[in-house]
């Protein structure tokens, strides 16, 4: 027991470490911690960590699909839910085809092992390429559909995955029926997972408490996803409903003091997740080297390879045609929603970089069949499957940045995030003013005192003259200018307070008030900053 903690601490320094040097390096994190688990897997008396796929399938998915549907716009993913179901479930299951056809007439793959193989690396991850995409500044659209994309193939992909799986198990597999449980599941798992999530939201309010409420929180994905597994689902769709009920109908049911903690609870909770699994899938390289020798050398490269370009030219087959026909076609849907720039569309076929669960799904491949015999191909698929990964994650994902610059999409990019910017201005300066508006009549109703009429006007007159007048570079330098100022003068008081503390003049408790009060106080700096952009 000690030793397995020794390995997991060490585990923390190294992905310390690395995310460190991401950031100064401007790589992925996800990519970097992939190389260094794949080369510390390699290391001389270092010990094989296994990636249970039930660890990722079951113990960490959930909170990453939940986190990220909760930070999901419910509204966004529904104007972008025609393009995110074409990717999220027409795209995944054209894949799979077109990786089980091309391996069956190419390799010689029986057709139910190419389709399984095609589920298991058809749908994209999408953290390292989000995260690369956020960083370079790309329009606010690409984003939704790859992360709406991201929240619902893994569903598809799964469902794919168990019909295949049990075909080649039982020797059965019906088409209709297969479509007919398709669309049952992911009926019932909206259902459930919208269910859970009012049924948690309103436990959540009752408790008012924010240690309650956060645990509360942290058990919401699991009870989505676990009852609809155990019942054949994937619990994936569930927990993206769940998600996104809590998304939308959260912020006005949930304190402050909650919400506040709960962010860097949750941001640290994701990071951890994240960061211990891109680096767990790197570690994965030693073991299936050694399980990879019963192939040919050239057999399993040439299954590589040819997996790998099916993967990558199948997204871009798929997604031009989804993207131009529908309007060629409807003169409707033309006028609703423009054609948008091919540059736009090459950038959504390109980021098809895979992940974990693809890596999971592989590993959780049992290892013989009912009848005692050997899992066909399961040595090469899991060989395939991670070389799928380490190409698209390290190949696409190292050539993303360069292509988004040389296409010229982060200019959108500035010009989305400079209109966003003033329309936050605005509300603020608008919700400020309908505070003012109904103070009067609160004040009516109660009988206040002028000094305190006051100081509520002069609070808001203060968070008024906070607000800058517009993004004008000028402007803008100044009141970068005062934030930094804020900033010295907080430091100060910070260190005056030390003082009063070392000299017995204030308690601990005392010191631990005002200290957090100032702490809020940077942290609405941090909140309000706005991001210097070249106009």
């Amino acid at each position: 027991m000690e030793a397995k903690f020794q390995i997991f601490l060490s585990l923390l320094g190294v992905l310390a470490g690395t995310a460190l040097v991401a950031r100064r390096t401007d790589v992925a994190p996800a990519i970097l911690l992939l190389l260094v688990g794949v080369v510390l897997a390699f290391v001389p008396g270092m010990p094989s960590l296994e990636l249970p796929p039930e660890l990722v399938l079951l113990v960490v998915l959930p909170p990453l699909i939940y986190s990220a549907s909760v930070a999901m716009s419910w509204r966004e993913f529904r104007a972008n839910l025609r393009p995110i179901i074409l990717l999220s479930v027409g795209c995944v299951i054209f894949t799979a085809f077109l990786v089980a056809a091309a391996t069956h007439y190419l390799i010689g793959l029986p057709w139910s092992v190419g389709f399984l193989l095609g589920a298991i690396v058809a749908p994209p991850d999408v953290v390292a390429p989000l995260a690369i995409a956020r960083k370079l500044g790309m329009p606010r659209r690409i984003l939704v559909i790859l992360e709406g994309e991201g929240l619902a193939n893994d569903a598809t992909a799964l469902i794919l995955y168990r019909f295949a799986l049990a075909a080649i198990t039982t020797g059965l597999f019906s088409l209709p029926k297969a479509t007919g449980t398709f669309l049952v599941i992911v009926a019932g798992e909206i259902a459930f997972g919208t269910a859970v999530g009012w049924l948690s939201l309103r436990a959540r309010r009752r408790a008012r408490d924010p240690q309650v409420e956060i645990t509360l929180s942290l058990i919401t994905p699991y009870l989505a996803y676990w009852i609809p597994e155990h019942f054949g689902g994937s619990g994936v769709i569930a927990t993206v409903a769940c998600g996104l009920y809590m998304s939308w109908n959260g912020p006005l049911l949930i304190s402050a003091a909650t919400r506040l903690q709960g962010i860097f609870f949750w941001d640290l909770i994701i990071y951890l997740i994240e960061g211990l699994l891109f680096l767990l899938t790197g570690f994965q390289m030693r073991s299936l080297y050694e399980k990879s020798k019963s192939f040919p050398l050239h057999d399993i490269l040439t299954a590589t390879v040819l997996v790998a370009i099916i993967v990558i030219v199948a997204r871009f087959l798929w997604v031009f045609p989804g993207t131009y026909l529908p309007r060629w076609i409807s003169r409707q849907l033309r006028d609703r929603d423009p054609l948008p720039s091919w540059r736009a569309v090459f950038v959504v076929a390109f980021t098809g970089v895979r992940g974990a669960v693809s890596l999971a799904a592989a590993l959780a491949l049992p290892l013989t069949l009912p009848n005692g015999d050997a899992f066909p191909y399961r040595d090469l698929i899991l060989f395939v499957a991670f070389g799928v990964i380490f190409v698209t994650l390290v190949g696409l994902g190292l050539t993303l940045p360069p292509v988004v610059r040389w296409l010229g999409l982060a200019k959108d990019g500035r010009s989305e995030h400079i209109a966003e910017h003033e329309q936050e201005i605005a509300a603020r300066r608008e919700a400020l003013n309908a505070a003012l508006k109904s103070l009067d009549a609160i004040t009516d109703d109660r009988e206040l005192s002028d000094e305190v009429v006051k100081l509520l006007r002069s609070r808001h007159e203060i968070r008024v003259n906070q607000l800058p007048d517009t993004l004008d570079p000028e402007k803008h330098d100044a009141s970068a200018a005062g934030t930094a100022l804020t900033r010295e003068l907080i430091s100060s008081e910070r260190k005056f307070i030390h003082m009063l503390l070392r000299d017995g003049k204030i308690t601990d408790e005392t010191r631990r008030r005002i200290e957090r009060d100032l702490d809020l106080e940077e942290a609405s700096l941090s909140n309000r900053e706005y991001r210097k952009i070249p106009l």
